[in-house]
Parts: C-alpha cells; structure tokens; sequence
C-alpha cells in the first residue's frame, strides 16, 4: 500500500498537471493514438472495397467503420493536434507569458477530451451496433432511435454524447487561448509582434467558440428529439420500419444548417494552425522575414469570417432555393482570395531565400503543394451545377482527404519535427524524416489524386461494395490502385513512428535553438520583446513590423 501511495504522488501530479507543456504532451499522444486506430480502420475499409467477398463485414458494420474513421480523424486528429497539441505547447511561451490563462481549465479540457474519445469507442461496441450515420449524423433516422435499424440505438446516442462532450472541451480550450491571447503577452509583446503561428491560433479559437457552440446546441436539440419526443428534426408523419413515427413536425434541413454551420468552420480549425505553423517554419528555413507579414494576418482573419457564411455550399442538392446557391456560391468563391495571398506569400519568403531543406521545411513545402491541389478540386465544388454530378462521388472524398486530411497532416509532421526538441529534449533523425517526407509526399499524391478520376465516372462514396454495379467495371482496376497505394502511405508512416519513439528515448541532445529561431519559446523570454517574430537582421536594425 505504501509503494502504491508513493507511485501514486509521483505520478499523479504528471498525469493531472496544469503545466502547458505537459497537456501539450498529452494531446499529442491521444491525437497519435486516434489516428494510428482511425487508419487501420481505412485500411480495414478499403481491403473490403477491392475484395468485399474476403471479409464477412455486413452493409451496416461498413457504415459503423466509416462513422468511427471519419469522427476520429476530423474530432480527434485535425483539430486536436494543430490546435490543442501545438497551441498548448508553444503559444504561452511565443506570447512571453509563463503559462495558459486558466490552466486547470487547460487540464479540466485534456480530460473532458479523453472521456469523449473513450465514449467514442464504447459507441463501436454498444449492443444494437455502433453507429452508422457517417461523421455528419443526417436526421431523420439519426433522430428516431432504434427503431431506424442497426446502429441507430444506444451506438447513435453515444455517439452524440460524445461530440457534445468533445464541444464542451473544445470551447473551454477556445475561452483559455482567446484569454491567453489578451492578457497575458509578455511585455513589448504587440499583437502585430505576434509570431504567425500565435495569430493562426488566436483566430482558429475565435472560431472554434463560434462553431462548436452551435454544435453543441444542435446536438442537444437532436438528443431531445431522440430521448425527449421532441420534434426539432423529425418531420410529420414519418414511416419508419412500417410504423408511422409520432412527432408533429420539424425539418430535417435544420440539422444540416447548424451542423454546417460549424463544418466548414471545422475545415478552418484543422488547417489555419497549419498554415500558421508553415509561415512560421518557411519563414525561419529560408531565414527571411515572412512577405507581407499584416496581409497574412488580416488573410487569416477573412478565411476565419468567410469560413462562417459559406456552410450552404454543402446543400447544393438539398433543394436550396437558386437564389441562396447563388449567394453561397459567390462567397466560395470569395474565400479562395486570402488563401490565394498567402500562397502567393509562402512563395514570395521562401524565393531567394536561403534555403535549409530541413524535414520540418520539407513538410512545410509539401503542405504548400498539397493545399493548393487541394483547394483547385475545390473549385468545381463551389459550382452548384457541377456540384449536383460530383456531391455524392468520389471527387469531394478526394478534395476533403486532400485539402483537410493531407494538408493538416503535412502541417503536423512539420511541427513535429519543429518544435520535437522543445518536447522531449532531443532531436530526430533527419535522414529518416526526409526518407519519411518524399514517401509520404509520394503516397499521398498516389492515393488520393486518382479519386478525382473515380468521381469523374460517377463513382458513389458510402458504399460497401461496387462489384455489383456493371457501370462501375471500369472503375475497379483504379479502385485497386487505390487501396494499393493507401496501404503503401499508411506502410511509410512506421518510419515515422520509429523514428519518433526511438527519438524520444536515444536522439540526439537537442541543442539550445536548434533551429536559430528568434520567437520566444527557444529563449528564457526575460525582459521585453523588442524584435518582430521574423527578424533574422543583426540585433539593432529596423524591424519590419513595427508602426
């Protein structure tokens, strides 16, 4: 019993800490472990796309696979670790303060986080199967209950317990970084002094709190409708299984309003810390200040509001009225333009800079190719004529994967590689990381660019089996390169994790600025900050930002 207590008051205070460093650790670690279960869950789906007689999964528990890959990778994955990993770790530090505003709350979130992702998997293996509905859970089945079938009992409650328990934490996170924004900039610390990442970031958790508050409030408004009677999202005179549905009345479109709402939001809260995170390391690897420094803030700050009205480009077929199209279709449209002037300003600090081809840089570089790729799919998308072919194929599987999915993770490894000394003192291997970078780089182009070719002939997503359409015959051979390709991305990743955890443990000693990093978190940040983030001049000179 002594041992017990004596471990428990060691360890106890590390695993509950308030310190931002650690939580930063945490989040890393959950985000790792998410995406490691929710890629073997892809890998799982497409070997059964390619040979679905070799495997005895059922039409419902393809849907169950894909619901719990889909939540895991945008809940657990894109927004945890850009924002909540990397944030916790280095945004005090950059802004000169010694801690998070709140950190218990700091804490309070990590936890409230965890118990979602465990309520996540309970959902999985609840009796009456795991839900089934996909990420974005459309009403009126995912309102009904069980009586909807497989999947729509105890799997689909847990399953909106546990998004609601993962908005509580995400807006406390969003209080804590907006706090920490405000009051606690260390002295000299102006918020145009503010390195891009901290920027990203600022802006990211504005829009979190405005996303994932409507999020949570729908999804007490349809767990009313499940649990309650109520009849916000299940329309009048509903047949389900031969049993007319008692409700008086509500609008299953309204579900879709306000989770879109926050979806494309979502989009922007995986990859504007990315983006942060690339300005900054282009910036330091090319050893430039970053071009057109307050265009790239005010440029995050309109792909943050634009990202809020543009959520009815996701209901082109959902008889939205021509006038509304037109409306949402010119503000998609519209969005393109700042993400266009930071391309344009990615490529304008790293052109005759001096160049180190760092894995950190190299991933940097690579975010930049795979988001404009991505972004340019993006383009039919926004077409309400063209969207009404494509919405339903494998075209918007490949502009998602590829414009949030690739392009957050390139932005991940970068800071991995990046900021890995500030996390466990020690230094990766290089060589391993730039072998990691150009495979990846490689698979992920492989795997994702063909479905653009398998939308083109109108191939559906959400199916668990195309071998029954005589249509698709000519698809499959590319269905096959596919699943080839993603099992050679998903392969590439143990390099990574080899070279990560062996890191970890015999790396190299990191020295102590690695990088020659002039933001705050290489430094004991005492006195004031008198120098912009990006000024790599001799100490004394003009320094670009200031009025």
């Amino acid at each position: 019993m002594e041992k017990t207590a004596a471990l428990t008051r060691r360890i106890g205070p590390r695993i509950f800490s308030t310190d931002h460093r650690v939580i930063a650790r945490q989040y890393f670690f959950l985000a790792l472990g998410a995406v490691i279960f929710g890629t073997v869950l892809s890998l799982v789906m497409r070997f059964h796309l390619i040979y679905p007689q070799a495997q005895q999964i059922t039409p419902e528990f393809y849907l169950s696979l894909l619901t719990l890959h889909g939540t895991i990778m945008v809940f657990f994955v894109l927004t945890l670790a850009p924002l909540n990993a990397f944030g916790n770790l280095v945004l005090p530090e950059q802004l000169g303060a010694t801690a998070m505003a709140f950190p218990r709350l700091n804490r309070i979130s990590f936890w409230t986080t965890a118990a979602s992702f465990a309520l996540l998997i309970a959902s999985f293996l609840a009796v009456g199967g795991g839900p089934l509905s996909g990420w974005t859970a459309y009403p009126p089945l995912s309102a009904v209950g069980a009586i909807a079938g497989p999947g729509e009992g105890l799997g689909q409650t847990l399953w909106f317990v546990c998004i609601g328990l993962f908005s509580i934490a995400s807006l406390i996170t969003a209080i804590n970084m907006i706090a920490t924004v405000i009051d606690e900039r260390g002295p000299g610390m102006t918020l145009m002094r503010m390195p891009l990442t901290c920027w990203n970031w600022f802006v990211t958790a504005i829009l979190s709190l405005l996303a994932f508050s409507v999020l949570f409030a729908a999804l007490l408004l349809i767990l009313l409708d499940r649990l309650g009677g109520t009849s916000f999202f299940v329309p009048a005179g509903l047949l389900v299984a031969d049993e007319t549905i008692r409700h008086s009345g509500g609008s299953p479109l309204l579900w879709q309003h306000l989770f879109w709402f926050f979806g494309h939001p979502e989009v922007y809260i995986a990859i504007l810390p990315a983006m942060g995170i690339v300005s900054h390391l282009i910036a330091n690897f090319s050893r430039k200040p970053v071009f057109g420094y307050r265009a790239m803030v005010w440029a995050s700050i309109s792909i943050a509001f634009l990202g809020l009205l543009v959520w009815g480009h996701h209901m082109f077929i959902s008889g939205l009225s021509p006038y509304s199209a037109i409306a949402f279709y010119l503000l998609t449209m519209t969005i393109g333009a700042p993400s266009a002037v930071k391309t344009f300003n990615w490529i304008a600090t790293a052109w005759n800079g001096a160049l180190r081809l760092t894995t950190a840089m190299l991933f940097a570089l690579g975010f930049v190719s795979i988001f404009v790729t991505g972004g340019l799919s993006g383009l039919f998308l926004g077409q309400p004529q063209i969207d009404a072919y494509f919405h339903d194929t494998y075209f918007v599987v490949a502009h998602f994967h590829l414009i949030m999915g690739m392009a957050a993770l390139f932005g991940i490894f970068a800071a991995t590689f990046y900021w890995f000394p500030l996390m466990f003192g020690r230094m990766m291997d290089e060589r391993l990381g730039k072998l990691h970078f150009y495979l990846t780089f490689i698979g992920a182009y492989a795997t994702f660019l063909p479905m653009h070719f398998a939308g083109f002939a109108g191939n559906p997503r959400r199916y668990s089996d195309f071998t029954t359409f005589d249509f698709l015959a000519s698809v499959m051979p590319l269905q096959r390169w596919i699943t080839f390709a993603a099992f050679f991305l998903a392969s590439v990743q143990v390099i990574f994790l080899w070279n990560l955890f062996s890191s970890m443990r015999r790396g190299a000693e990191a020295p102590k600025n690695p990088w020659e990093a002039t933001t705050l978190e290489w430094s004991e940040h005492e006195g004031p900050a008198v120098r912009g983030p990006y000024e790599y001049s001799p100490p004394g000179a003009l320094m670009q930002n200031d009025p």
